[in-house]
């Protein structure tokens, strides 16, 4: 069944950018679409005036479904209860009207297999971007459930999906709590001036920066069948929490020892250097590194938690110290001089076991999202296909194999 048949409406956005504001309202653009929700982490804000001009077709409404048309085609994003917004440039509206497809129903449906085998049939290939055309994402054919499943599917993946959002609100609550401590302990303390039992360095003089490199991908000896994590700065956009679990590509031995920087131990801190400066995290994982990070191993007094929200904290800092001409990158000899001020080991040492049960958290969540995550993402493909069914409430139960 086509959307079209099914019910599914789509509403176009305003072709224009309004104006931003310091405060208002989401203006929702292709980067805040991340895993089938809506990340307003750096969102565009508009005013109230704005936000009603560009939402006069139609306001996106609880269990809307956000559609990229271009730069990532296909990709979509759900729209949660109490949330005002417009839409950017290149993105579309979906609805349902209810009859054929149970509104929470559709944001599952559009991450199916069938929804991408419909994206790559209609896909326009651009010489810059590729792209979907209004026109066509109606005519899209994918294959529907009875309703009464359909609130099944979405009752128990919905379920999965809060889950891993109130993870993720934790670990950003934490992450809160771990930035205020250290604003507290080692930003105000030295406003006028280093207390007594502390002392000026450099980042240089109290860590081990390191950066890395690309063996040669043409050499399937360094790739085919490697065990050790590669990470370069891709693997850093997606988290939403300072730690790098695991990587998309893995490197052999022979790999290793192309990299001068080798593998590096858990508890690395890693640092974007470029393209753009600024993803962080500590690594959880003996990881090798490309040429797109500032690896800083935490061997001498300073702990990798300070040097982290230290680098956090200094941002700006690092970012003004970097040149470039096709982009922007801070080198190892421009990082290395940044000065930081080193606190007594007393309290470094306290602030460490401040930190330590605050990190273990966020660690022990993101891995409970990743499972969540898997166990969602392998349920979804058999639910829709009806490998899967879920039991009715009613008793009536479709032929197929239960999860119940």
């Amino acid at each position: 069944m086509t959307l079209r048949d099914a019910g599914v409406s789509l509403i176009d956005c305003e072709h224009r950018t309004p104006p931003a504001a310091v405060e208002g309202f989401p203006y929702i653009a292709i980067p805040q679409l991340k895993e089938g929700r809506i990340d307003l982490s750096d969102v565009r804000r508009i005013s109230r005036r704005h936000l009603d001009e560009w939402t006069r077709r139609a306001k996106p409404q609880v269990n809307d479904v956000i559609l990229s048309r271009r730069c990532n085609p296909g990709e979509t994003a759900w729209v949660p209860p109490g949330l005002e917004c417009a839409l950017g440039q290149n993105l579309v509206l979906l609805r349902s009207a209810g009859s054929q497809v149970f509104p929470p129903f559709l944001r599952w449906l559009v991450r199916s297999p069938a929804w991408w085998e419909q994206v790559a049939r209609f896909i326009n290939v651009g010489a810059v971007f590729d792209s979907l055309k209004c026109a066509d994402i109606p005519n899209f054919e994918l294959p529907l459930p009875p309703v009464p499943q359909q609130r099944a599917i979405a009752s128990i993946l919905g379920a999965l999906d809060d889950k891993i959002e109130l993870n993720r609100r934790m670990n950003e609550t934490l992450e809160g709590i771990a930035q205020v401590l250290f604003k507290s302990w080692f930003v105000d303390a030295i406003e006028n001036g280093l207390p007594e039992g502390w002392r000026e360095s450099t980042i240089g003089e109290e860590v081990c920066v390191m950066g890395g490199s690309t063996p040669s991908t043409s050499r399937a000896e360094f790739w085919e069948g490697g065990a050790h994590h590669w990470a370069t700065p891709k693997d850093l956009a997606p988290l939403t929490s300072p730690v790098l679990l695991s990587t998309e590509r893995r490197i052999t031995d022979a790999g290793i020892q192309q990299i001068s920087s080798g593998l590096l131990p858990v508890g690395t801190v890693l640092l974007s250097s470029r393209a753009p400066i600024g993803y962080l995290s500590i690594a959880e994982v003996p990881v090798a590194v490309n040429q797109g990070f500032i690896a800083m191993v935490c061997n001498k007094d300073l702990p990798n938690h300070f040097v982290r929200l230290w680098t956090s904290h200094n941002m700006e800092l690092i970012r003004s110290n970097a040149n470039g001409t096709t982009f922007m990158e801070i080198s190892k000899s421009n990082f290395r001089p940044l000065p930081v001020a080193v606190p007594p080991k007393p309290l470094l040492d306290g602030f460490s076991d401040q930190m330590q049960p605050l990190h273990q958290r966020i660690v022990s969540n993101v891995k409970e999202s990743q499972q969540l995550a898997t166990i969602r993402d392998t349920l979804l493909p058999k639910l829709l296909s009806g490998e899967l069914r879920v039991p009715i409430k009613n008793g009536s139960q479709a032929p197929g194999d239960s999860i119940g």
